[in-house]
């Protein structure tokens, strides 16, 4: 049974997201303040974290960067904020995935999820979605059992992706991967690449199902 740690400080909402989680399997402990939510996260062995940002103490990128100094429980940011800057400066202090209020419980749970998956299977050689299939240790796309002939550097972006499956990959976290920190704000770069993605892998490169753009933030690679 895996143990939620939910932070929010609106009772209605911890309530809520502590009654459809216990309904589906999951244990679940409460926090109302940034400094009991690292209390709880100390004291327990907790599989997987739901934090809102707007905490009454601590902002919870505070939060974050606290619990990552000695923690990698995969953390789902919960939270009223949409702006691009919010969600980039969370997922740098470490969230795994940004779901914004208002939200739908069949959304969070599918995130909450991919984040247990990412924190307890380690590397997953292999990645399969509905058109094509990764294999991440043999560096190989196929797509209906014919192999996908990939650039470098197309392979070295939707490598990232698919090792980070469900989650909110940015454009400086993308760039500093494939290019190094001198090109993390190039992201023109990354328009013409998931382009190309797109039409080798995608059915309806136009309309993709799996290799998602965030506005403004960044990509997700969708299983």
């Amino acid at each position: 049974m895996p143990e939620v740690l939910i932070v929010d400080d609106e009772v209605q909402i911890l309530r809520a997201l502590q009654i459809n989680l216990n309904a589906r399997g999951y244990s679940t402990l409460a926090a109302f303040t940034g400094q009991e939510a690292l209390d709880q996260a100390a004291r327990h062995h907790v599989d997987v974290v739901i934090l809102d940002l707007g905490l009454p103490d601590l902002d919870g990128v505070e939060v974050l960067r606290r619990l990552r100094r000695w923690s990698g429980v995969p953390v789902v940011v919960l939270s009223a904020r949409h702006g691009s800057e919010d969600k980039i400066h969370a997922l740098d202090a470490g969230a795994d995935d940004y779901v914004t209020k208002p939200f739908g419980m069949d959304e969070l749970l599918a995130r909450l999820r991919a984040a247990l998956r990412r924190g307890t299977s380690g590397d997953v050689p292999i990645v399969e979605t509905a058109d094509f299939v990764v294999d991440l240790a043999a560096r190989r796309v196929t797509r209906g059992g014919a192999a996908v002939r990939l650039t470098p550097t197309e392979w070295n972006i939707l490598e990232l992706l698919a090792r980070n499956s469900g989650a909110l990959v940015t454009h400086e976290q993308l760039l500093t991967h494939v290019w190094g920190p001198a090109y993390a704000g190039e992201t023109a770069y990354l328009r013409v690449y998931l382009a190309q993605l797109r039409r080798k892998l995608e059915p309806d490169p136009a309309n993709p199902r799996h290799l998602l753009t965030e506005t403004g933030v960044g990509y997700r690679f969708q299983e």
